[in-house]
């Protein structure tokens, strides 16, 4: 019977990428780890990892175990919070992997409430806007925020939430400028533009009237954080998702412009993989996320 810490080691090294970075990891001595994949090779009687001063690379049957010993580990570590969950709360670390606007304007207010329901759950947050492999780079929970429908990754998926994009201007703005009574008027206003390619705004009605107009680009951004802050400067007119608008427009600092016109909506997803989306800790962070808040903007969460 294979010693699972031994599986565990070899697993980080490969998910790190090498020895080092795996000590880094797990504060363990570079060389205990080293070493106990050495035993581990001997034991099962072939060569899992080609090493040289420059190269850390699986062999084709260290692939392969690779894959099992990783399912291994989760389904130990399963076994393990199975009796944890009967005799304690939910327990254990959970990575989560986001993207900087859902960090920065939906998870950031609800990490404190859910530290506090869950006190014996270490998050582990990880703020990118880069594909992010979960499997491989060893994160539970991916959330990520999209207006098209995602593509088949064979992950388990959770709806977080669905929210308008509408259009704001900043109340110096609107003052200066006046109020567009329909989105034709937008092409008289200064507009802030998510990108370089989104001169065309392209809005829709409650009825489903759909109207394509341009505003006078004055700035293109795709990131969340600067088009608010455009806004609130009053450069122009500007579309943001409500959620990201909403306690400026509380405050009264930015105007909603054309109510019952958005621009689509956007969602928000937990992405899993399958057996770590079965763990306790897992199950108990994406619950607690796709409970409704009505302090985090007004979202309609779905399961």
């Amino acid at each position: 019977m294979l010693n699972l810490n031994d599986l565990q080691l070899f697993v980080r090294a490969v998910d790190s990428g090498g020895f080092t970075a795996a000590a880094r990891m797990i504060g363990a001595p570079k060389s205990t780890i080293s070493k106990r994949v050495a035993e581990l090779e001997v034991e099962l009687g072939a060569r899992l990892i080609h090493r040289t001063s420059r190269n850390f690379t699986l062999t084709e049957v260290g692939r392969e175990f690779y894959e099992h010993a990783r399912a291994s580990l989760i389904e130990a570590e399963a076994a393990e919070e199975v009796v944890r969950r009967r005799l304690a709360e939910p327990v254990g670390r959970v990575r989560i992997t986001s993207s900087v606007p859902v960090a920065q304007f939906q998870l950031a207010d609800r990490l404190a409430a859910l530290s506090r329901e869950y006190p014996r759950i270490h998050l582990d947050i990880h703020v990118t806007d880069r594909f992010v492999d979960l499997i491989h780079e060893g994160f539970d929970i991916a959330i990520r925020s999209h207006m098209a429908p995602l593509p088949d990754s064979g992950l388990m998926q959770r709806r977080m939430s669905v929210e308008p994009v509408i259009v704001v201007a900043s109340r110096d703005y609107v003052a200066e400028h006046g109020k567009p009574q329909s989105p034709l008027q937008l092409a008289d206003h200064a507009g802030v533009n998510a990108g370089p390619s989104s001169n065309v705004w392209r809005l829709r009605s409650e009825t489903g009237e759909e109207v394509r107009v341009s505003p006078r680009a004055c700035l293109s951004a795709d990131e969340a954080g600067v088009l608010l802050r455009a806004a609130r400067a009053g450069l122009g007119v500007v579309r943001l998702p409500e959620t990201i608008a909403r306690p400026d427009l509380d405050r009264g600092e930015l105007v909603h412009l054309l109510p019952g016109w958005t621009e689509g909506t956007i969602t928000t997803t937990i992405l899993m993989p399958h057996r770590r989306g079965q763990l306790p800790a897992v199950r108990a962070v994406v619950d607690f996320l796709t409970k409704p808040d009505l302090s985090i903007g007004r979202l309609a969460p779905l399961k």
